[in-house]
Order: structure tokens, then sequence, then C-alpha cells
């Protein structure tokens, strides 16, 4: 529903709420009088920029969290965890505060109660305030970016990745690797994987932390840690206590030929990641958004970085680059090039078509 419905379900107090946050001038005991007011308000033409421009970076946080939840209600729970991870610093045991989120932006006209008596416990948010909120958010970063020269080189990495997973499958038939006490690919045959890829990476080294991002992260470069998940996902390929192995299901994968398409890989990229990087998606679109010409990664840092919540070692800035834009390069989202500026950016087609799909 939209505002003006919302308005119309909303009781008296929560009007009257709404209409002293925007100091409108309206009767206070006309409901009539009350939402026609708040509607001029909210549907003025600055309004949502200023409101923008005056809400705090967790208020922002929240507000993105919402408009990019598919979930037509929320319960008092879903928005009391949204109101957490919004407030990056805030202790654990501050729900009160959190609460008084929630009770501001049921003052501000972004939530209400269900409608019916099915719902009443549950909250929802206007439709076109979500829309108009997409709007301005999507120029207020964009105003933030620095567009670059067209970069002399600049890797596309396309359909590479549906490829490569079909060359691990093959690696694991011809070769069934072994693996060590840890259950990882010895280091001989880690190489021998990466010889036989289309993108190749630097194996991992001793030292440094690695988890939060699948279970393979542990013992692999990113992007096979994500071929390698995928492909267990799928059963294609089985560990068992010394050798890993072609499954049934692997095997006439192999011998129909038949590639995963790059949206299945990319939704499994999306689950996989959500744990550490929980407003992903948002991050995609707002990528997507602000690349359509080639941009400056350190602007896109300084654009988007105070989305982006740290997690564990991993700062918003490693976490945007190592995390976001590398591995959309891997799924043939992003292009990535370098100028004098430093490392440039742009959206492909199939990274807008992917962001709009989410």
């Amino acid at each position: 529903m939209n505002l003006a419905d919302m308005l119309t379900y909303a009781d008296i107090g929560q009007l009257t709420a709404i209409a002293g946050r925007y100091q409108c001038e309206c009767k206070r005991n006309s409901k009539h009088d009350l939402i026609q007011n708040i509607l001029i308000t909210l549907g003025s033409r600055d309004f949502m920029k200023d409101h923008i421009q005056e809400c705090s970076l967790g208020d922002l946080r929240f507000m993105n969290m919402l408009l990019f939840d598919e979930r037509s209600f929320f319960s008092l729970e879903d928005l009391l965890a949204a109101a957490r991870q919004a407030t990056f610093d805030a202790p654990e045991d501050k729900k009160g505060s959190y609460r008084d989120i929630i009770s501001r932006f049921k003052n501000s006209g972004w939530i209400f109660s269900g409608p019916s008596q099915q719902t009443r416990y549950l909250y929802q948010v206007p439709k076109d305030l979500k829309e108009r909120f997409r709007d301005h958010m999507g120029e207020n970063i964009r105003e933030r970016i620095v567009l670059s020269g067209d970069p002399e080189i600049y890797r596309d990495e396309g359909d590479m990745s549906v490829r490569d997973l079909f060359l691990l499958l093959r690696y694991v038939k011809d070769n069934e690797p072994e693996l060590n006490l840890e259950g990882a690919l010895y280091k001989r045959y880690q190489q021998g994987l990466m010889n036989a890829l289309h993108v190749p990476e630097p194996l991992l080294t001793k030292g440094g932390w690695t988890f939060g991002y699948g279970r393979a992260f542990e013992h692999y470069p990113p992007r096979l840690a994500l071929l390698y998940d995928y492909a267990r996902y799928r059963r294609w390929i089985a560990e068992d206590s010394t050798h890993l192995k072609l499954t049934l299901s692997g095997t006439l994968v192999l011998e129909e030929g038949k590639c995963e398409s790059l949206m299945q890989l990319y939704s499994f990229w999306l689950r996989l990641y959500k744990g550490a990087i929980p407003n992903l998606p948002s991050l995609i679109y707002w990528i997507s958004l602000s690349t359509r010409e080639w941009v400056t990664v350190t602007s896109l840092e300084k654009a988007m970085g105070w989305l982006i919540k740290p997690f564990y070692y991993d700062d918003a800035s490693s976490i945007l680059e190592k995390r976001v834009l590398r591995m959309m390069l891997n799924l043939g989202l992003l292009r990535l090039g370098e100028t004098p500026e430093g490392l440039v950016v742009k959206v492909t087609p199939w990274g807008i078509e992917a962001a709009r799909l989410k």
C-alpha cells in the first residue's frame, strides 16, 4: 500500500505524532485534516532530499535495509534486528534504543501497523515512500562518485566462472585429488587446478584469518572457494577421508556438457556472503546504479563505505573492494581497469540486469 492508504488506516494518535514531527498546521482533532496536511508535507518535492540530509547514518542504514527487504510485512523482532544491524557501534544490550528507532520511524510516517485483524501486530512501509527514497538516495550516492576516463586495458570475465566450474569438475574426475588432514586439497593439487582454470588466483599463504565467506574460504582463494562451495552444494563433488571425488550427479553434468547459468551462481553467492555482509543486495544495486560509466573505486568507497559494517578484521574498504567488487568482477557483473587515478570499475549489461532482479 501507498502512504495515503496507510494514513487512512492509522489511528489518530499516530497521525497526530506524524503531524507534530513535521510541524503541520492542521486541526489535530480532525483525521481528514491531519491526513491531507501530512500528504502535502511528505509529498513535497524537497521533503525526501531534506529528510535524507537530516538523517543520521544509522537511520539511513535502517531505511536502506527496509528498502531492499522484499517482505510485505515485518514483525517487531524483524524491525529490532534491522535496527541493531544499522547501528554499527551500539552495544548488544541497548535493546531500548532499537525500540526508540522504530518509534521514531513510526512517528515520522515510515512504519505503520497492518490494517487488518490478522496483521495488526505486524508492520509495513509505504511503497511510494520506498520508491522515492530509492530515487533520492541514488542521487545522493551518485553525487559523490568521481568519473574516470576509459582505461587502456580492463578485465571483463564474462561467464568464465561457470566455465571454470565445469573445469573444476573435469579436474576432480581426472585426478581424484588427495586431501590433507584439514580436509583441503594439497597445494600441488590446488596449483594443478589453478593451471586448468581460465582465471587463476594466487594460493593462500600461512597466517591471516579465513572465515565467514563460505566453508571453502578457509582453504582456497575467494573465487575458487565460491566454485568449490557451489559444486559441493549441488552435490557434484564429495570428500571422503583422503580424496575429493566426483559424484554421480557431477558425472552427469560433465557428460551432458551443460554449464550452470550465471544467475544460479550469483544467487548462491548472495546467500553464501549474507552472514558477513547482510545488505549485499543493496550494495550491488547502488554499485550498478553508480557505475554506468567508468568510476574510481576510491570514490565508491567514500560514497558507500558508511553502508558497510566491518566484519571482524575486514573493514568497510576491504569488504567493498575484495568481497564485493572483486567477486562482482568474477561473476561478470563488473569490468575492472586501472588509470593514473587508480582502480576503476564499470557495470556490465549483465550486472545491470542482475541488480534489477535482486
